[in-house]
C-alpha cells in the first residue's frame, strides 16, 4: 500500500482511535485518518474531501451506527464501510452487511483488521474495474447503434449472433427477428453460395472485403460494401465472423449513370464518323437512283429502281438519326408551350393508334414555357409514345401528363443530371409489358433494341436521351415487368422567377397555418427533412419510424393532427397495416403515402383509400403542395 490511504474513522474513545491507528503502522499500513466523534461533525467530513475508506464504531452517543451506514452510502456509497465495535453481536454485523456495509471487525480482535482492509479494497477495485468495463461496453454498443453501417457477428453455419441497429435500418429486420436465424434465409436467400465462398475466405485468410448483392426483408435487392473479419477462440480455433456492410446501391445506381453518359459520349462520337461516312456513300447512290430512271423509262426498271430508292430513303433517315444521336443536328429554338405539342399527339395518337389504346392527358394550368426545338421535342414525345404503343400489344392506357416543377437542391444532389430551378416535367406512362432491370440498363444504348428484325433501329431512345440531354434536361425511368413503364423529361422552364425563399420552402403559397401533421418513415433522414421542410413553412411536425410508433403518437394527439405521410414499405407494420389501424381509430383521418413503387391506382385503392401519392424521390415543392391541397380538402 505505497500510497496514502484517506480514512474516515468514527470513534468517540480516542484510546481505541490510536489502538487502530498503531495496528495499521505496524502493518506498514500509509494512511492519512480523521477521527470524528459525532453526526454533525461525520456528516461535514464530506463535504470537505473523499475517501478511500470508512471505520465506524456501532455505539456513539446520540448517534448510532446505523445511522452512520445510512449517511454514508447517501454521500460516499462506494466507498467501503467496515464496523470496529466490542458491542456489536453476530445479528447485527449480517444484518449491517445486509444493509450495505462492507465487513466488520470486533475490538478485541484487532488482528482481522487489516485483511478485513485488505479484503474491501480490492473488491471495491474489482467493482470499479467492472463498472468502468460495463461503461465502456455501453459505450461501444451506443458507438455501433448510431454507426449508418450494419455490422453483425455470424457463426460459420450462417447462425445470426448479433445484429445492431444499422443492419436494422438497412435490412428491416429487427434484432429479435434476426437473431439465431440464419443469414442463408435472410439477406443471401437469393444466392446463398456468396455466403458460402466468403466464409471460406474468411477461413483461409482471416478476412475478405468486396461487394455482394443481398436483399431486404421487404424483398428490395440491395449492393453492399461488406467487410469480414475472422473472430477466434482461445485456441485460435475460427467461430464466427465479424460483418460491417455498407448499403451502396445508391452510389452503385449513380456510378452506373456516370458511366452509361461517358458511354454514349464515346458511342456518340463513333456514331458522326459514321454517319458522316455513309452519307459520302449514300449520296452517289441516289443521285445515280436518279438518272437511272430517267434511262430506264419500262415499268419493270421503274418499280425496281423505286424499291432502291425507297431503301436510299430509309438509309439516309437512319443517317440523321445517328447524327442527332451523335452530336445533334443545327436546331433553331424558340420558347415554346410543352402542352401544344401534347395536343398535337394526341390527335396523332386517337387518329393511329389502336382503339384499346385509351389516352389520358392531363395539362397543368398556367404552364411554364421552355427553349426548345419545336421539331426535335416533337419527336423525343412521339417517339416514346410510339413505344408505349408497341408495349400494349393487347391495349391499355397511355398517361401523358404535363406539370410545373422546381426542382430544390436535395434532389439535385441525388441526380447528377439534375439543376436547381424550374422545370417543365413531361410524363409519359404506359400499362404494358414493362422492361427488366437488365433491358432498362441499355435501354439508351445505340442499336439496342427489344424489337423484331425490321421493326425497329435501336436509335429511337438513344435520339431521345440526346435530344432531352442536349437540351439541359434530363430523363428518368421507372418500369416492373408485366405493370407498365414510367419516362419522365424534365425540360428546363425560362421566364420563371426563382421563388423568394430557401431550399425547405419553395412556394409562399404552400405554407401552412399551424397544422400539426405525422410523419412515418423508416427511415430517419427522410423524416427529419421532410421535417424540416414542413417546419419551415409554418406546419407543426411529429415523426415516427414505424407503424406501431406512429399509432401510439396518433392516439395522444389525435384532436389536432391535420395530416398522416406515411411510407408504404416499413419494417413492422408496413403503410398498408398502419393506415387500417388510423382508420380504426378516426375512419375520417387524411392520409398521403410515400413509395418509390406508388402507383396513381393507391388512389382508387379501397385497401388504402389515401388522399394523395407522393413518388420518392419528392421535391419540397412537391411535398408541401400535396400536404396543402390534401389538408384543405
Amino acid at each position: 500500500m505505497g500510497t496514502a490511504l484517506k480514512i474516515l474513522h468514527l470513534e468517540d474513545n480516542d484510546r481505541d482511535a490510536e489502538l487502530i491507528k498503531e495496528i495499521l503502522i505496524s502493518q506498514d499500513v500509509v494512511f492519512d485518518i480523521l477521527q470524528v466523534k459525532d453526526r454533525e461533525s461525520f456528516i461535514k467530513a464530506f463535504d470537505k474531501d473523499t475517501f478511500d475508506l470508512i471505520f465506524s464504531d456501532y455505539s456513539i452517543p446520540s448517534f448510532s451506527g446505523k445511522l452512520a451506514l445510512e449517511i454514508a452510502q447517501e454521500r460516499s456509497p462506494e466507498t467501503p464501510f467496515i464496523y470496529i465495535s466490542g458491542t456489536i453481536g453476530e445479528e447485527r454485523a449480517i444484518e449491517s452487511i445486509k444493509n450495505g456495509a462492507t465487513d466488520y471487525v470486533l475490538k478485541h480482535k484487532l488482528a482481522k483488521l487489516l485483511p478485513a482492509v485488505t479484503r474491501a479494497l480490492r473488491e471495491t477495485k474489482e467493482r470499479s474495474e467492472h463498472k468502468n468495463a460495463d461503461i465502456k461496453i455501453r459505450r461501444q454498443v451506443a458507438l455501433i447503434d448510431i454507426a449508418p453501417d450494419a455490422i453483425q457477428e455470424v457463426d460459420f453455419e450462417g447462425n445470426i449472433l448479433f445484429w445492431s441497429k444499422g443492419a436494422e435500418r438497412i435490412y428491416g429486420w429487427a434484432a429479435q427477428e434476426a437473431i439465431n436465424k440464419n443469414a442463408k434465409d435472410l439477406m443471401f436467400k437469393n444466392d446463398p453460395n456468396q455466403f458460402i465462398n466468403t466464409a471460406k475466405n474468411v477461413i483461409e485468410k482471416g478476412e475478405w472485403f468486396g461487394e455482394l448483392k443481398q436483399v431486404t426483408k421487404s424483398g428490395k435487392e440491395i449492393v453492399v460494401e461488406s467487410r469480414l473479419a475472422l473472430v477466434k477462440d482461445n485456441v485460435g480455433g475460427p467461430i464466427s465472423q465479424l460483418i460491417v456492410n455498407t448499403d451502396i446501391t445508391e452510389k452503385k445506381k449513380l456510378e452506373a449513370q456516370f458511366l452509361r453518359a461517358q458511354r454514349m459520349e464515346c458511342v456518340g462520337a463513333l456514331a458522326s464518323g459514321i454517319a458522316h461516312d455513309l452519307n459520302n456513300v449514300l449520296a452517289p447512290i441516289m443521285m445515280f437512283i436518279h438518272l437511272l430512271k430517267n434511262r430506264l423509262p419500262d415499268e419493270k426498271s421503274q418499280k425496281l429502281l423505286s424499291m432502291l430508292e425507297s431503301s436510299s430513303q430509309r438509309g439516309a433517315d437512319l443517317v440523321k438519326q445517328v447524327l442527332s444521336f451523335g452530336r445533334g443536328l443545327e436546331s433553331q429554338r424558340i420558347p415554346i408551350q410543352v402542352s401544344h405539342l401534347i395536343s398535337e399527339i394526341q390527335k396523332v395518337i386517337s387518329e393511329t393508334f389502336p382503339r384499346n389504346i385509351r389516352p389520358v392527358v392531363s395539362i397543368e394550368k398556367d404552364l411554364w414555357a421552355v427553349l426548345a426545338d419545336t421539331t426535335q421535342i416533337h419527336q423525343v414525345l412521339m417517339n416514346l409514345c410510339v413505344n408505349a404503343r408497341d408495349a400494349m400489344p393487347h391495349g391499355g392506357t397511355l398517361h401523358l401528363l404535363v406539370e410545373n416543377i422546381f426542382i430544390d437542391e436535395d434532389y439535385s444532389q441525388k441526380n447528377p443530371d439534375a439543376n436547381t430551378g424550374p422545370y417543365v416535367l413531361t410524363t409519359v406512362t404506359d400499362t404494358g409489358e414493362g422492361m427488366s432491370q437488365e433491358i432498362i440498363d441499355r435501354i439508351f444504348e445505340p442499336f439496342f433494341t427489344t424489337k423484331e428484325i425490321g421493326k425497329g433501329t435501336g436509335l429511337g431512345l438513344p435520339t431521345v436521351f440526346s435530344i432531352v440531354k442536349a437540351h439541359d434536361g434530363f430523363i428518368s425511368l421507372k418500369s416492373e415487368v408485366g405493370k407498365g413503364t414510367t419516362f419522365k423529361i424534365y425540360l428546363p422552364a425560362i421566364s420563371v422567377e426563382k421563388p423568394l425563399v430557401d431550399k425547405t420552402q419553395p412556394h409562399d403559397l404552400f405554407s401552412g397555418k399551424g397544422e400539426l401533421v405525422l410523419v412515418v418513415d423508416d427511415e430517419v433522414s427522410i423524416c427529419e427533412i421532410t421535417k424540416a421542410s414542413l417546419e419551415a413553412n409554418n406546419y407543426e411536425v411529429l415523426t415516427a419510424n414505424d407503424g406501431t410508433e406512429a399509432v401510439t403518437i396518433y392516439l395522444q394527439h389525435k384532436e389536432r393532427i391535420s395530416l398522416v405521410i406515411t411510407d408504404a414499405i416499413m419494417p413492422f407494420m408496413d403503410g398498408l397495416a398502419t393506415i387500417k389501424a388510423l382508420r380504426n381509430i378516426n375512419p375520417g383521418v387524411k392520409v398521403v403515402i410515400v413509395s418509390g413503387v406508388a402507383s396513381n391506382n393507391m388512389l382508387n385503392d379501397v385497401n388504402y383509400n389515401v388522399s394523395g401519392i407522393l413518388t420518392k424521390p419528392y421535391t419540397a415543392e412537391q411535398l408541401l403542395k400535396m400536404v396543402k391541397e390534401v389538408v384543405n380538402k
